[in-house]
């Protein structure tokens, strides 16, 4: 055979008895650990979460080499668009921001966000989500999915983050100008809870960036990969999604690459 292959015979035998190296050997269990990573995140995952969770798992290894990796294995995350907000065209009546873009905070139920977004299914057409974020965990406290954009579902998501949350002391409760945000309805429950009003100036939607990017990944990630046939399938997912991915699995680089969840359990047992 050596001949037919002009192969020199230690060659032959080299090959025949070969022993995968340790280098080798190493790289094969760090595909396998990305590929297990990114499926579990059903390919949301990108390098740099990639990386900061086999960090967390006692593995030595740069972004670079994750990378070079995913590229091994074909694989890439759902690739998320820069967060680019439209501008207001509509007449509003500028009101006080306290947020003034800091985004930093404290403790929990210290400053939160909220803002709606639209959704489309087949047979109800579009509807609407309305989520509350409180910014030191970065968690969705509250959300209400409605088939009309009225004041009732800011309500309604408002009452649900009050439910769960239960603050103590005044909350600042930042929003950008949307009439169901400066409805008499949302005000008058705003004070009901004692809360103080924020509102992003006109026609600066970075004013309230983190939920507007919120926003952002539910649809980059989720919404806009399945077509919705109604409201109630729609409502279902969106329940997934926001309790079972977004806050208790997904990965945030703000507070340090864990979870939401993560992040108010720690506080808690502090306190």
């Amino acid at each position: 055979m050596c001949k037919v292959l002009h192969m020199p015979k230690s060659t032959y035998y080299q090959s025949h008895h070969y022993t995968p190296s340790r280098r080798t050997l190493e790289n094969e269990t760090l595909k396998d650990q990305i590929l297990k990573i990114y499926t579990e995140s059903n390919r949301r995952y990108g390098a740099p979460k990639i990386q900061k969770i086999l960090e967390q798992s006692g593995h030595k290894i740069s972004i670079k080499r994750v990378q070079r990796f995913m590229k091994q294995l074909n694989i890439h995350s759902i690739v998320i668009k820069k967060f680019r907000p439209a501008k207001a065209n509509r007449k509003v009546i500028e009101r006080k921001n306290l947020l003034k873009q800091d985004f930093t905070t404290n403790k929990i139920n210290e400053k939160w966000v909220g803002d709606i977004t639209y959704i489309y299914t087949l047979k109800d057409g579009w509807c609407y989500l309305a989520s509350v974020m409180d910014l030191y965990t970065r968690k969705i406290i509250g959300y209400s999915f409605s088939k009309t954009m009225d004041a009732s579902v800011a309500i309604a998501a408002l009452d649900n983050a009050h439910t769960l949350q239960q603050p103590v002391g005044s909350v600042i409760f930042h929003s950008d100008l949307g009439v169901q945000y400066t409805s008499t309805d949302f005000l008058n429950r705003l004070k009901k809870y004692k809360m103080k009003s924020s509102n992003s100036r006109k026609g600066c939607p970075y004013d309230n960036a983190c939920i507007e990017s919120f926003h952002s990944i539910l649809k980059k990630e989720q919404v806009n990969n399945v077509q919705y046939l109604d409201f109630e399938s729609a409502k279902l997912d969106l329940f997934i999604f926001i309790e079972s991915w977004y806050n208790r699995k997904r990965i945030h680089g703000s507070i340090g690459y864990i979870t939401p969840q993560m992040k108010e359990d720690l506080v808690k047992r502090i306190i």
